[in-house]
């Protein structure tokens, strides 16, 4: 073999991998992206996947215990104290929460992203505007200043949950997408760009925002699971979603003053809850340390 084709070694002779060399993704990674895609799929589906409708009741079967505690395959999951099927409870509740919190991290993020683009573009009052509304909403608890609009706005339905869930994050974009705006204006291509002509529509969308975009996503993956908390914060207090539907958050308020006849009403939520929140902050960590380059 010569010495062009002879693979590069390490200490002690072991060869060096090669950087595109695929290294095997850890074993919490797997099973979060797993948890992950199964409640996407849960709450895609949720309509056809209902063993009952949301509002049937089944008064004969009141707390009816799940078939891991002794209860039988008509309600596998039990059921509340109105004859609910929790099986059905939960799929309608993980597809209401996973939706506000989708869209209103979505919606936030793209909200958020243009405000700090334009703090960056334009300065002045409008630098500072923006800022004055960040450091506002940074510094008010967001839950006293959601409980306020809720107690002004006539109902509290998804639409409203969701604008709610975009108010929560938008700020966090806003700072982030400004910061790296400014310091992406004195990079070399965005320089190039204006020499040749380019307009600021064009600069900011077509190379700044590619260039930034992994750090807007791995913030994505952090706020999602504090967007479902504060959903199920606000439902558990109880001025969430109204019945007949119900969100994750209603469904552990309903089963705290349960806890000691049928767990399984608040356990169940919590434990879906949980599972998702953690996965997503599992992955969330594993996309910053390989999309951001100053972490590794």
């Amino acid at each position: 073999m010569s010495v062009a084709e002879e693979p590069l070694r390490g200490g002690e002779g072991r060869p060096l991998r090669s950087p595109a060399a695929p290294r095997r993704r850890p074993f919490l990674v797997m099973a979060s992206v797993f948890v992950i895609a199964f409640a996407v799929f849960v709450a895609v589906f949720a309509h056809w996947l209902m063993p009952y409708r949301i509002d049937e009741l089944d008064l004969l079967n009141r707390y009816a215990p799940p078939v891991f505690m002794g209860g039988t395959w008509a309600h596998p999951l039990g059921t509340d104290g109105l004859g609910h099927d929790m099986l059905t409870l939960l799929l309608r509740a993980t597809q209401v929460s996973l939706s506000i919190a989708f869209l209103g991290t979505l919606i936030g993020a793209v909200a958020g992203t243009a405000v700090g683009f334009a703090a960056a573009r334009f300065g002045g009052w409008v630098d500072a505007t923006v800022g004055v509304l960040v450091d506002f909403q940074a510094a008010l608890p967001f839950l006293v200043l959601a409980l306020a609009l809720l107690a002004v706005l006539p109902d509290a339905n998804f639409t409203t949950f969701v604008i709610l869930m975009c108010i929560y994050g938008w700020e966090r974009y806003a700072r982030l997408s400004r910061g790296l705006a400014i310091a992406a204006q004195e990079q070399g291509y965005v320089v190039a760009q204006r020499a040749i002509g380019a307009g600021w529509g064009r600069i900011y969308l077509r190379h700044i925002l590619p260039n930034v975009a992994a750090t807007l996503m791995v913030t994505m993956t952090w706020n999602f699971p504090a967007t479902i908390l504060t959903e199920t914060s606000l439902n558990f207090l109880g001025v969430g979603i109204e019945p007949p539907d119900t969100s994750l958050g209603t469904l552990i308020g309903e089963g705290r003053s349960h806890l000691y006849r049928a767990p399984w009403i608040a356990i169940l939520p919590g434990l879906v809850v949980f599972l998702v929140t953690f996965a997503m902050s599992i992955l969330g960590d594993w996309l910053r340390d390989r999309l951001d380059a100053t972490s590794r």
